[in-house]
């Protein structure tokens, strides 16, 4: 996304009967019932919306703590990905969104994908997603398991070294398990590659 974006925000319900708790002269942490925030860009095109239950807003370090989000990221009119955590904190003028704990990112297809992990970081002005820890992709087709992955803009997701996947078979049972370094798997041609660091070793898999 363009760095030259400028985020305007759009908070509904955003306080429900709570009052502020004051810490110190200056910093007061502002209790929110329930959160309903949309960014847009500068152009007016939606970004990202953010729903908690529970949630905070230190006006000094001018960030959000929230609990138990849910994350609609949008591409146009149509919402990309789902996601959610046990909590996350958004920052940086609302252009660094960071979850963790059971974080859940999930496709809209029809047959869905999804990501399970501990961490999620995104910096909005940069189209990558990082992911960390325990990572596990499904779909009807492969699980594949590592420690570190990145989704582009692209749909095409880096899964670093280790990494492990398991083929499913028609009737949605593992079929066989393979141990490999760096894979890519691309969201849309539901399609795997995976290659040694020599970049002598490439194969692809398509379902």
């Amino acid at each position: 996304m363009s760095k030259n974006y400028r985020l305007i925000i759009f908070l509904t319900l955003f306080i429900l009967g709570c009052a502020p708790s004051v810490i110190d002269e200056n910093k007061v942490i502002q209790k929110i019932d329930s959160l309903d925030m949309t960014i847009f860009s500068k152009s007016g095109d939606k970004i990202y919306s953010i729903t908690s239950p529970n949630s905070s807003y230190d006006n000094i370090e001018l960030k959000f703590e929230l609990k138990k989000p849910i994350i609609n990221i949008i591409n146009g009119k149509e919402t990309k990905y789902i996601i959610s955590s046990d909590e996350s904190t958004l920052s940086d003028n609302n252009k660094l969104l960071k979850l963790k704990g059971n974080v859940k990112l999930k496709t809209l297809k029809k047959n869905e994908d999804v990501i399970n992990a501990d961490n999620f970081i995104w910096n909005i002005e940069n189209t990558n997603y990082l992911l960390e820890g325990n990572i596990r992709f499904e779909n009807q087709n492969i699980i594949l398991n590592s420690g570190k992955a990145i989704l582009g803009s692209d749909n095409i997701i880096e899964f670093f070294n280790p990494v492990k996947y398991i083929i499913k078979d028609e009737k949605n049972e593992n079929k066989y398990e393979i141990n490999s370094e760096n894979a890519f798997y691309n969201l849309n041609t539901e399609s795997v590659s995976f290659e040694a660091k020599e970049k002598r070793v490439k194969s692809i898999i398509y379902f």
